[in-house]
């Protein structure tokens, strides 16, 4: 192999890592962009009715937290907390639950 031939091999070479660590950066980098964005938009939209915006009230039923809006009223249930709150009971939302379950 020719001197040119072995000087453009190590080039490539390089440049190749080259390349991969800047590629490695980026990405660590963009990583570390969406973990702050979720970050804010927690810190934003944490406690915030999803109809208004407006802020939500943690109230107590049947020994359940669940939060209500203060200014449209609206009521919002974590996972499982609405088949809590009905269980056990024979009302019309019970038995509309039971359809979509």
């Amino acid at each position: 192999m020719s001197s040119k031939a072995k000087i453009k091999e190590e080039e490539s070479f390089f440049a190749k890592q080259e390349l991969e660590r800047k590629m490695k950066r980026m990405k660590e980098q963009r990583s570390k962009l969406d973990a702050e964005e979720k970050q804010k938009l927690k810190e934003l939209h944490h406690m915030r009715c999803p109809k208004c915006g407006a802020k939500l009230a943690e109230i107590s039923y049947k020994d359940i937290l669940i939060e209500k809006c203060i200014s449209c009223q609206g009521v919002w249930f974590d996972v499982d907390e609405l088949d809590r709150v009905t269980k056990g009971e024979n009302s019309f939302l019970s038995n509309m639950l039971k359809i979509f379950n």
